[in-house]
């Protein structure tokens, strides 16, 4: 397969550089070292490499691994062979890689666990997506996120075809039972969200009788948690199209479609990025 050079790399509200540099130095330890690279590899020595899949996966992060390798050695040849959001089967070359063989080896632990642990959401994500094709129904993620890798696998999760729920606490209110429980009652709730001049104002509800009283009250979005398909499909009757509707809670491959044919707006899954298993990729190197 023909490759191509990578391509350039950014995602808003994450500095790249920052991430390898900190991933690195976490690695390396105070003084900058890895001892058995070092210690065991000739300084002048050059490696050829293959990044591949031992699964069939959808794939997100190689631009990371790319950042990875460079950081170590500005001069690392690199031929991509394939794209974040690519599908690809098991034993798919990804990337080729020529290079010092210490700054290969020093990064191939932290370039291979950005690329499992985004593909393996990337590929969990892709197959709820593909569970709901032809419903009409739209996947959302959640911010059930590693602490300081949201911006990351929200990436992940939108190369496996699902759209991005809030970004965090400040681009939407969401009301939830603690919420209602402290405010007295789901309109008073969401009363003082209007009146704080919130624009978008998502509201959790788990009874049918708590759909009229919030949409009376400025209610942009429902969503409606933890309802069995049959509930569901009682409360987007009701809703009438009047707001986006959204289903979540206990949400499973096994579940999602039934859910979906509802006729739901969206469909959030919090194990998109919570649960994932990390995907099965190796990389191999032989002295060049």
């Amino acid at each position: 397969m023909n490759g191509f050079p990578p391509d350039a790399f950014s995602l808003d509200g994450f500095d790249l550089d920052a991430f390898v540099a900190a991933t690195l130095a976490e690695d390396l330890g105070p003084d900058g070292r890895d001892v058995t690279s070092e210690a065991v590899i000739p300084a002048d020595a050059m490696f050829e490499g293959v990044m591949d899949s031992r699964d069939a996966v959808t794939l997100a992060g190689l631009p990371i691994a790319v950042a990875f390798f460079r950081a170590l050695d500005p001069e690392v040849e690199i031929e991509m062979l394939h794209r974040d959001g690519d599908q690809v089967a098991a034993g798919t070359d990804l990337m080729r890689i020529r290079g010092k063989a210490r700054a290969m080896l020093t990064a191939e632990r932290s370039a291979l666990n950005s690329v499992q642990h985004l593909t393996g959401i990337a590929t969990m994500t892709r197959a709820y997506v593909d569970a709901i094709l032809g419903t009409g129904a739209t996947l959302l993620d959640t911010r059930k996120t590693i602490p300081g890798l949201r911006v990351l696998e929200k990436y992940a999760t939108r190369m496996g075809g699902a759209t991005n729920h809030r970004m965090g606490l400040w681009d939407a209110a969401m009301i939830k039972d603690n919420h209602v429980a402290v405010a007295g009652t789901v309109e008073e709730a969401v009363r003082r969200a209007v009146d704080a001049g919130v624009a978008r104002i998502i509201v959790e509800v788990d009874r049918i009788d708590q759909i009229e009283p919030a949409l009376s009250a400025g209610a942009t979005h429902l969503l409606l948690d933890n309802m069995a398909a049959p509930v569901l499909r009682g409360a987007v009757t009701l809703v009438g199209g009047r707001v986006p509707t959204e289903a979540s809670g206990g949400v499973t491959l096994e579940t999602i479609r039934a859910k979906a044919e509802t006729g739901v707006t969206y469909i959030s899954v919090g194990r998109l990025t919570q649960s994932a298993p990390a995907a099965d990729i190796g990389l191999d190197f032989a002295y060049a």
